[in-house]
């Protein structure tokens, strides 16, 4: 996926009515990069979603030896798969500690997703994050 997390954060806040937002989260979903079959199973799904959620991370160190995170993701639901591409792209490319030390509910409060959120999409979107978020936490135990 190409877009930035600050290109979403931008759209976000020049499409004023939801209808559109929903219909970019769409599109957003639609960027992201196919799983294979093998891709799509119980090792990278993410528990606490009502969909289907695949996430797969990539470990790497920067040159100061800090473990640096990717993130490639799937869902069977349109509007789930929006929030896939959201938060990888929030998160791609970013050290362990950043992701850690990242305001995910300030950043989501930006783009107004908690209000416009069904309860099991947010949930959803809560239990990628706690996904990243652990990754995070066992990258850095094992740096």
């Amino acid at each position: 996926m190409t877009t930035s997390f600050s290109d979403i954060l931008e759209t976000f806040d020049f499409l004023d009515d939801w209808e559109d937002r929903y219909k970019y989260l769409i599109d957003l979903g639609k960027e992201l990069p196919e799983l294979t079959d093998a891709e799509r199973t119980d090792r990278f799904k993410v528990r606490g979603c009502v969909s289907q959620v695949w996430l797969i991370t990539a470990i790497e160190k920067n040159d100061a030896g800090a473990p640096v995170l990717t993130f490639r993701g799937d869902s069977d639901a349109l509007i789930v798969q929006g929030l896939v591409a959201v938060v990888t792209a929030l998160f791609n490319g970013k050290t362990a500690q950043e992701i850690l030390n990242t305001d995910v509910q300030g950043v989501f409060a930006q783009l107004g997703l908690q209000e416009h959120l069904t309860p099991q999409r947010s949930n959803g979107l809560k239990s990628m994050v706690g996904r990243i978020r652990s990754d995070a936490e066992q990258a850095l135990a094992a740096a």
